[in-house]
């Protein structure tokens, strides 16, 4: 217990003294894991989502379509009532294509279903505003209403007739919005298209007046809906045009919604988890003396190697917890908007499962540890005297880069030792600079794609939710990603600027000016940055290959040279401000500062 204690208030003690460090950590950690957690919970939601509605309106676990209307159909929709596996079946009813307009003249394609005014057994929507059908009005499905901005109250025009709008329902017999129409007419490709009731005689004069397309449909319950498909296969008839569509074929189909969701989730989270391991190994490596000193007192005092790690590596490791926990509980409370986009299914989304729990649990443990295991392993290695006077690390002399370096402009000249003295912060800032350009890359590919409206005719008045729901959230990936870059680039600046205050203030001594020392910084920056954003553009769109269609469009060349330009700029105003305020402290203290 004793133990337990003292590395308790040994943690506590060094997070009050390192805040920033610790919250720069925590939100690094929940960022990445909420965003892993958001990716793989996309599938499970989006079931649990079909289920619960498919429960509360008695979905059918086959849906019968077919484009005739002739007797020879309808005779075989019927006898498929009367399977033997069959326990409750509604219909035949009519599904007749037409077109919807509402008063601000936004117009859609929209099958209307012809039901009794009182549902029966098998599918029965569920009201969730206003009343169900009633003669001269007509109900509209909840996901439709969303998209065209409807309420009960309003009037819509179907097939050039005003209807008012006396209800708002869900239906787990179709998919989603835009999928309602299952079937085109004469059952080919169906186009996007909304969904909306009326009484079986308003349908049928609504077809017969206007000589709309009309398809036959038959909704069935079985008594074991896991044998919808082979209930499918034992009774497909050739000579009859009925297609078929099971319940697992309808919540597969919520999915396609959301189908680029999580790989822009996962692969973003799988981006972010890495800056945050680059921004904190910095941070770390920042403090290795500090951390080395810190275990040479623990040695002194009787302290075991075990316990040093304990002490070394449990700040981390709580720190990233917490951030587990945090983004984990963002994940639970923004999921179902992610996984729903468009209103049509109800229910309440369940919390992350157990593995996801997990998944995202490891990545917040291998940020900690991969961050901090080389300067953990360094200060239980050095010896205690060794440890208890330590100094920065002295770098070795390159005859041939001084020669090189003596060439240079003052600045690049000082850019280039500073870059030279420490490689592994140059990989760590290349890598980083990559990773912001690779998550550009993609967001302005999204961008570049093509895309149909769900109007009428493919109309933009009514947005196509998928691409726009994609683009939103690449939006808020890249967003995170670029200011987990920012807050890294600020980081390596200001620590390469505090290791490097000796050299120069020597500098200083020598000759060279603030503005010179600002610039010399700064450039300790950009020239690993430079590589770093080239090599991102080729790797954004490979990454992007593994994903994309096979159809996409490439977005413009001079979008992706802007992109790596303009990151490379940001790296230079980013860096401006810490190095000028590193550059101003005075040559003698910082001299007497190292001397001391």
């Amino acid at each position: 217990m004793g133990s337990i204690v003292l590395v308790v208030r040994l943690v506590l003690a060094d997070v009050r003294r390192h805040k920033a460090q610790a919250v720069m950590l925590l939100l690094a950690v929940t960022v990445a894991t909420a965003t892993m957690a958001l990716g793989l919970s996309l599938r499970g939601v989006s079931d649990a989502l079909y289920e619960q509605t498919r429960a509360a309106t008695a979905g059918p676990d086959v849906v019968a379509l077919s484009g005739d209307t002739d007797p020879a159909v309808t005779s075989a929709l019927t006898s498929l009532a009367n399977e033997p596996e069959v326990t409750a079946h509604h219909g035949p009813y009519r599904i007749v294509y037409a077109t919807l307009t509402t008063r601000d003249s936004t117009s859609s394609p929209v099958v209307v279903q012809g039901f009794a005014e009182t549902p029966g057994t098998v599918n029965r929507p569920l009201v969730t505003s206003g009343r169900w059908v009633r003669s001269g009005g007509t109900v509209l499905e909840r996901g439709f209403a969303t998209a065209l901005g409807v309420t009960v109250g309003d009037r819509v025009t179907i097939a050039g007739r005003s209807y008012p709008v006396v209800g708002i329902a869900v239906t787990a017999a179709t998919s989603i919005y835009p999928w309602a129409a299952q079937i085109g007419p004469g059952g080919g490709p169906s186009d996007y298209s909304g969904l909306a009731w009326m009484t079986r005689s308003d349908a049928r004069a609504l077809a017969s007046s206007h000589h709309l397309p009309v398809t036959l449909a038959l909704d069935v319950k079985l008594r074991d809906p896991a044998t919808a498909q082979a209930f499918l296969d034992a009774n497909s008839v050739p000579t009859v045009p009925v297609n078929f569509h099971t319940w697992q074929f309808i919540a597969e189909q919520d999915m396609v919604i959301v189908r680029n969701t999580q790989p822009i989730l996962v692969v973003g989270s799988w981006l972010l988890g890495f800056l945050a391991i680059t921004g904190v190994a910095a941070l770390a490596a920042g403090r290795a003396v500090e951390q080395t000193r810190r275990a040479g007192l623990l040695k002194a005092v009787g302290a075991t190697p075990g316990l040093i790690a304990t002490v070394l590596l449990t700040e981390y490791l709580a720190l990233a917890l917490v951030g587990d926990a945090l983004g984990l509980v963002i994940a639970r409370l923004t999921v179902p908007a992610i996984a729903s986009p468009t209103a049509s299914r109800i229910g309440d989304a369940a919390g992350p499962t157990g593995a996801t729990v997990a998944t995202a649990t490891l990545l917040a443990v291998a940020v900690a540890v991969l961050s901090t295991l080389r300067p953990t392993l360094r200060a239980m290695r050095t010896a205690t005297v060794t440890a208890l006077t330590a100094t920065a690390h002295q770098p070795r002399h390159r005859p041939w880069l001084t020669a090189l370096s003596a060439l240079l402009p003052t600045p690049l000249l000082l850019g280039l030792r500073l870059t030279a003295r420490r490689p592994g912060r140059a990989v760590l800032q290349a890598c980083s600079t990559a990773t912001t350009v690779i998550a550009i890359v993609a967001l302005l590919t999204l961008y570049a794609q093509p895309e149909r409206g769900y109007g009428l005719d493919g109309s933009s008045t009514l947005p196509n939710l998928q691409g726009e729901h994609d683009r939103q959230l690449m939006l808020a990936v890249t967003i995170l990603l670029i200011a987990l870059a920012v807050v890294n680039t600020i980081t390596f600046t200001w620590t390469t600027a505090i290791e490097a205050r000796p050299n120069m203030a020597i500098a200083r001594t020598l000759g060279a000016t603030p503005g010179q020392i600002t610039a010399g910084l700064s450039t300790a920056q950009l020239l690993p940055a430079l590589p770093g954003a080239i090599i991102g553009i080729p790797l954004g769109t490979g990454l992007l290959s593994l994903f994309a269609a096979r159809n996409s469009t490439e977005p413009p060349s001079s979008w992706l040279l802007g992109a790596a330009l303009a990151t490379l700029l940001t790296t230079a105003v980013l860096t401006a401000l810490p190095a000028r305020l590193a550059a101003r402290r005075p040559v003698a203290q910082a001299l007497s500062a190292e001397a001391a």
